[in-house]
């Protein structure tokens, strides 16, 4: 390992501004997804320091909330700065812990410092409003004010980009954090409180526990003191913790499950719509909430882009992340290799074709071949459940009336994709497709300028965008009379 990449390898918790270990002295065990070896252990907290981190958030959040805008977009920009100074190690440890190819961990940290630096900004901006009053000897203000401790819990498949996502906005609204990253990946959640010191946050501004997730997650969502939870994972998990968040009336923003349909139409540039489902289905191995789950193209070009599609992929270049020129890692664990196989085996028991891949790759380990299956049908478990893996279900389709059905034929509304060369085509489907977030001809469509968050059982709320820091802001009324004008 790397010299820099080791500063950021934090075996301990930050609380309070002290690194610490577990009461108990219990440890995790980390291990790299592409090697199978244990690269390291972090503690195994549970609820007892989950509340003492809350409660040095909380001590915090009394004097970070009188801090301006301008200061706390100052330490902002810093950290920003920090992250791409050190854009490389932060890259390679991801890839460590997470296995995604280096290229693609580069962009990651590249995106999480995007983020940081657009509420920088964006938490100068969040205005008031003085409301024309109907009393003549009254005045009416609205503020926005930070709503307090926040609970931050991440996912393992974007380990950096997601916490980014949340401690940008709510450290520029004025709130404090206690985050819990995921136990495959939590070297680059800790690697933030590495950062968030150097940069010059104040102690308990950011905490970082590590451990139990269900002794963790209950503690952050009883705990009066946490105003706010946010969380990015499964809609079965999401749905328990707005359950328990239900308690204390917390605020939540939920970022859940996808299940990502990708529309092809006769009148599609077919090479643009193959780049672009490489794109949307490959990318960190299908390990993605955005990934396309399943392709709909049109009767009239359904063989080409098979053809097409498996030609495609076929160059793809798999192997471990740090290795030149790897474009598909491994997948995370055995048990995602287990759920691929199980939905591959159904599938084929369905009438599904596997024209490319369909097995563990060569490589061993969790490595699992780019798979193309075509003839899908609508009763594969692929119509309902999200893959999580390098499987492209190919269904065909008649008519545009029914691609739009089978698009919106799920519980889940989070990212869509569709081409069509037809500009009056194009504004029907984007309005009859029930998704928070739609690709047009563009199979890689999220950047830290626009909203994103799903519709339905995808989630609520939204990260990014100018609307990302809403959901730290508690909005007042005020009204002043008396002034005798």
């Amino acid at each position: 390992m790397l010299k820099k990449t080791s500063h950021f390898m934090r075996e301990a918790n930050l609380i309070g501004g002290a690194w610490v270990g577990a009461d108990s002295g219990a440890t995790i065990e980390v291990v790299n997804p592409a090697t199978r070896q244990v690269i390291g252990t972090v503690p195994k907290c549970g609820r007892a320091e989950t509340r003492r981190a809350i409660e040095a958030a909380e001590t915090a959040f009394h004097s970070w909330k009188k801090t301006s805008a301008n200061e706390r977009a100052r330490l902002l920009r810093k950290l920003h700065d920090a992250i791409m100074d050190n854009q490389e190690a932060l890259a390679e440890l991801l890839v460590m812990e997470q296995g995604k190819p280096l290229a693609e961990a580069r962009a990651e940290v590249g995106m999480s410092a995007a983020y940081v630096l657009w509420y920088a900004e964006e938490g100068r901006r969040v205005y008031g409003d003085i409301v024309p009053s109907p009393w003549a000897d009254r005045r009416i203000l609205v503020t926005k004010e930070p709503v307090g401790v926040i609970g931050a819990i991440t996912p393992w498949n974007f380990p950096s980009s997601m916490l980014a996502r949340k401690l940008g906005p709510a450290l520029a609204a004025g709130c404090t954090a206690v985050a819990k990253p995921a136990s495959q990946t939590p070297y680059s959640g800790l690697a933030w409180g590495v950062l968030a010191e150097e940069a010059g946050f104040p102690e308990g501004v950011v905490n970082i526990v590590t451990g139990s997730a269900s002794e963790i997650g209950d503690e952050l969502t009883e705990n009066p003191l946490v105003r706010k939870i946010t969380f990015t994972g499964s809609t079965e998990i999401g749905k328990l913790l707005m359950q328990k968040a239900a308690g204390t009336v917390k605020k939540v923003s939920m970022e859940l499950g996808g299940n990502a349909p990708f529309l092809v139409f006769d009148d599609a540039d077919l090479d643009r719509a193959v780049q672009g489902a490489v794109a949307a289905k490959y990318r960190n191995s299908g390990q993605t909430c955005v990934c396309t789950n399943r392709f709909f193209v049109q009767e009239g070009i359904y063989d080409r882009f098979v053809e097409k599609l498996v030609e495609a992929m076929g160059r793809l270049k798999v192997g471990p992340g740090l290795e030149d020129g790897t474009q598909q890692g491994p997948l995370i664990d055995d048990k995602a290799v287990e759920k691929v196989e199980e939905l591959i085996a159904d599938a084929t028991a369905k009438g599904g074709r596997v024209v490319a891949g369909g097995k563990r790759h060569a490589l061993g380990g969790t490595f699992f071949e780019p798979t193309v299956i075509a003839d899908a049908a609508p009763d594969m478990r692929f119509m309902q459940e999200e893959i999580f893996g390098p499987v492209s279900p190919i269904f065909r389709f008649e008519h545009e009336e029914e691609a739009v059905r089978l698009a919106n034929d799920t519980a889940f509304g989070l990212a869509c994709y569709f081409y069509t060369g037809d500009l009056g085509r194009a504004f029907r489907v984007m309005e009859g497709l029930k998704y928070g977030l739609v690709g047009v001809n563009e199979g890689i469509i999220t950047t830290v300028e626009a909203p994103f968050g799903g519709l339905k059982e995808s989630g609520l709320g939204k990260e990014g965008g100018h609307q990302g820091i809403e959901d730290y802001l508690d909005t007042k009324y005020v009204c002043i009379g008396g002034l005798g004008l």
